[in-house]
């Protein structure tokens, strides 16, 4: 896992999100840290793959919400979350080795 990353609680600046992961990917950063609850996962994932960095060099994190809590609700909440921010999987398999 990479030491520093970007958190991307932004209320209310879904505008600059984008545009503040493409600026962290080209300064080198490859940790990115979202949740669903901050309401900006699609932007989160327009800046991933407009950034052209292949996703496994990236360590992708999300948060369940507490009102998604539960089997069920986490599974759906977890397809969202990978849908939002179009990629297929979160963290990365290399970091995991």
């Amino acid at each position: 896992m990479p030491q520093l990353g970007l958190g991307l609680y932004a209320p209310k600046q879904q505008n600059e999100i984008k545009q503040s992961v493409l600026d962290a990917l080209d300064l080198g950063i490859r940790l990115i840290d979202s949740a669903a609850i901050y309401g900006n996962e699609k932007e989160v994932g327009q800046g991933i793959n407009e950034s052209g960095i292949p996703r496994s060099e990236l360590f992708i994190t999300s948060k369940v919400w507490m009102d998604d809590m539960g089997y069920d609700s986490t599974l759906r909440a977890f397809d969202k979350t990978l849908k939002d921010l179009d990629v297929e999987y979160l963290l990365d398999s290399l970091a995991q080795g």
